[in-house]
């Protein structure tokens, strides 16, 4: 039974460092969200990283883009991307040496209001780079940083939140990955870095939060000088609730899963290393012959710009049972799955699809074959009683217009990589379902993410899916539109 009177606050609050409010007149993205979803670079000459393009990234991904009151004056800030159960405990940090209009130094972005708060001078992308082994980092203008607070999630979800550390993180990274397309400004994902260095450069308190990620951001330039020393970092920071309950499980999963030096880096990344095989999900060797069934061309375009997409996304309640069209499925699997720029292969989990209300395509239970965009037909009939039990017995799983599950071969993940991997199939199943939100919101319906009976999920989609572990679910379809107002839409200045 929660208890409410410790809630965590929604934000981190630095009370003793300075406010530097960021601009409000952004870029606009007027690119169409198909195509800001597309893999690579947008052009052959990259955007300058300045302060109004970092702004531009930070809010169109964590930024406050609704704010709804309930009776009694209880506030929700809802953030560009979605998180489960609406808590947001994904942080987001910059290490700036290069950008234009902002002094070089590592800082903590402020979605409340909108700014940033310097945690310490100077061009630290040096040793950002030694963390991750990775020298590329000290050429970049800037990196982004992603973290977790854990009791933000635990609070509800207890030691479960650890898989939705990396699902929000993964929804907040495709998002953040189309919007740096949208607006000319190169960006990839780095996964492998010393997590103990990392988080000593942000000042986080490792008891309660750890870093997740990087992104380093902007066309590369001249390597950063040597980096300052780094001093130990404590600033004061508002307690989050009266009282916290700690999961050792949870950080037992992240200090297990952690690299310990620089050569221990080097040594995991190899693991992706070109004399190594590709990694390549081997899924159809448990069915004998494969009846695909096609799905129509994508969509080249989707018909709602990203900037608009985003205004309009949110995570639907009550899916009206209505169809909707294959070509609209199939532009929406097509165009999440496309890879993405980073240092461990895409491919990782494999999309198994509940068709409920498709036109063109019958109903019954699939597999997505990504490589030859088409599905493969795993049971007939209608599955909405079975996909609303899967989906913890919730109603949406059901009604919706088709229902994707995502699973993942987490043994051969964890051979490959470690304890890391499970870190990587749940970001990139997470990444995934966050462009299912764009590229269904983008087409004009709607999306939810949810949780699900693990070991259910597997035993109804095998023996396809013998061997593999449930790692999200996605549900895609018409939304029921609310009567009420949903809340007060943030705006900022200059065209969307």
């Amino acid at each position: 039974m929660l208890e409410w009177e410790t809630k965590p606050l929604p934000f981190k609050v630095y009370p003793a460092l300075e406010q530097i409010r960021l601009p409000t007149d952004l870029p606009a993205l007027a690119m169409d969200t198909f195509a800001a979803l597309a893999p690579g670079d947008p052009t052959t000459r990259p955007a300058l990283l300045d302060l109004e393009r970092l702004a531009a990234l930070l809010f169109f991904s964590a930024g406050v883009t609704r704010v709804k009151t309930y009776p009694g004056g209880a506030q929700v800030h809802f953030r560009a991307a979605a998180s489960t159960g609406a808590l947001y405990q994904t942080e987001a940090y910059v290490v700036a040496g290069a950008v234009a209009g902002i002094d070089p130094g590592v800082y903590h972005f402020g979605p409340g209001d909108f700014s940033l708060r310097r945690l310490r001078s100077g061009d630290f992308r040096g040793a950002l780079a030694l963390a991750a082994a990775d020298d590329a980092l000290a050429t970049r203008p800037a990196s982004l940083i992603l973290s977790a607070i854990y009791w933000r999630n635990t609070w509800k979800y207890q030691a479960r939140g650890y898989r939705h550390l990396f699902w929000d993180s993964g929804t907040l990274l495709g998002q953040l990955l189309a919007v740096a397309r949208a607006i000319g400004v190169p960006a990839r994902l780095v996964t492998g870095f010393v997590d103990a260095q990392l988080n000593g450069l942000l000042g986080l308190d490792a008891e309660r939060e750890g870093a997740l990620f990087a992104v380093p951001l902007g066309a590369a330039g001249p390597v950063a000088a040597a980096f300052p020393v780094i001093t130990t970092l404590a600033p004061e920071v508002i307690p989050l609730s009266s009282r916290e309950v700690d999961y050792p499980v949870l950080r037992d999963a992240y200090d297990n899963s952690s690299l310990d030096s620089e050569a221990e880096v080097t040594d995991w990344r190899e693991a992706e290393s070109p004399s190594r095989s590709p990694w390549h999900s081997p899924w159809h060797s448990n069915v004998a012959i494969q009846d695909l069934t096609p799905l129509p061309a994508p969509l080249g375009a989707a018909g709602r710009s990203l900037a608009e997409t985003i205004a309009k996304r949110g995570s639907t309640r009550e899916f009206s049972g209505e169809a909707i069209g294959a070509e609209a499925l199939s532009s929406a699997l097509y165009h999440a799955t496309r890879g993405f720029p980073g240092d461990v292969p895409a491919g990782l989990v494999d999309l198994y699809v509940n068709v409920h209300a498709v036109e063109g395509i019958e109903p019954g239970a699939y597999a997505y074959d990504r490589g030859a965009h088409a599905l493969v037909p795993l049971r007939g009939g209608d599955v909405r009683e079975a996909s609303a039990f899967l989906c913890l017995e919730q109603a949406l799983g059901g009604t919706s217009s088709a229902t994707v599950f995502f699973l993942a071969d987490l043994a051969r993940a964890l051979e490959r990589w470690g304890n890391r991997g499970y870190r990587l199939v749940n970001l990139e199943a997470g990444l995934i379902g966050g462009r299912l939100y764009l590229g269904a919101y983008g087409q004009r319906f709607g999306a939810s993410g949810l949780t699900f009976y693990d070991r259910a999920v597997v035993e109804f989609f095998s023996p396809h899916a013998a061997g593999k572990d449930a790692i999200f679910v996605t549900a895609l379809g018409r939304s029921v539109e609310s009567p009420h107002p949903s809340g007060e839409r943030i705006r900022v200045k200059g065209p969307s």
